[in-house]
């Protein structure tokens, strides 16, 4: 289903990149615009999995994946990057954040294991690793491989930028090209300060600290701010998306605010400012 989109991306020079993700315990859910709210068995819901049998905020309690489920779960992973070179992708992002599975294991707030999965930081941290190895193992060496994660937990007993920075140092030395860097999502009531820009100093703090490209997010939303991240150093790229949902031609809108000459396609070109 992906690779004529792609294959009409290529022609017009148009790189196209793939999410892979797991929800955990986060799945099992209706549309967004369908309040959101959990599906029942006979709307084609399902007992969600997660680290261990912890209930999201007013979500169903998890069944907790054994090692051989999560053993299989790595190979999916490889399975799908697999099919995304195979559909044309020009690189893949492992989604590890956002109180999804893989923050599920990585974040004491949602994993009390006693395995080789739970407890220090090395174990939490196993299943994303080994997700990655194998991931990286499928594609080609110079396809980039891009990794989210949540910075923070917000919260001091949760996942700390500390960790976030040495866990992005390990990503490294496996072959991860750029951390995409956001937080939060694993604490429903988690006491975020959502303000323009406010992750940015975690982007900052690990492209520093495991001297890794990073990419910021959140409340990235003018050009002037998104041109003074990347210039001053604080993170290697921004990554937009509900700025782009309400705005598909921001980046046309960006050139012309940046002074950056650009060609518009025509059929937008009498749109562009007259000077």
């Amino acid at each position: 289903a992906f690779k004529p989109i792609n294959d009409f991306a290529k022609s017009l020079n148009v790189k196209m990149g793939i999410q892979l993700a797991h929800a955990g315990r986060k799945a099992s859910t209706m549309l967004p615009w369908d309040d959101h709210r959990i599906a029942s068995l006979e709307e084609g819901g399902w007992i969600p999995v997660s680290s261990s049998p912890l209930a999201y905020h007013g979500m169903l309690e998890p069944h907790e994946l054994t090692v051989t489920e999560i053993a299989e779960l790595v190979k999916s992973f490889a399975n799908a990057a697999k099919r995304s070179v195979a559909a044309g992708f020009d690189l893949v992002e492992i989604h590890a954040a956002h109180g999804y599975l893989f923050h599920q294991f990585y974040s004491p707030l949602s994993n009390q294991r006693s395995d080789n999965y739970g407890g220090s930081f090395e174990n939490r941290i196993r299943f994303l690793l080994e997700t990655i190895k194998a991931v990286r193992s499928v594609i080609p060496d110079s396809m980039p491989l891009f990794v989210r994660i949540s910075a923070s937990d917000w919260v001091e007993q949760g996942w700390s930028i500390e960790e976030s920075i040495e866990l992005s140092q390990l990503m490294k030395e496996l072959g991860v090209d750029l951390v995409d860097v956001s937080s939060g999502g694993n604490l429903h009531n988690a006491p975020i300060k959502a303000v323009p820009g406010f992750q940015v100093p975690f982007a900052q703090a690990i492209r520093q600290g495991a001297d890794i490209p990073t990419s910021a997010v959140g409340l990235i939303t003018g050009a002037k701010q998104a041109d003074e991240i990347i210039s001053s150093g604080k993170a290697d790229a921004v990554f937009l998306a509900r700025a782009m949902i309400r705005n598909p031609r921001w980046a046309m809108a960006a050139a012309e605010e940046l002074g950056v000459k650009i060609d518009w396609p025509l059929q937008f070109d009498r749109g562009r400012t007259l000077t």
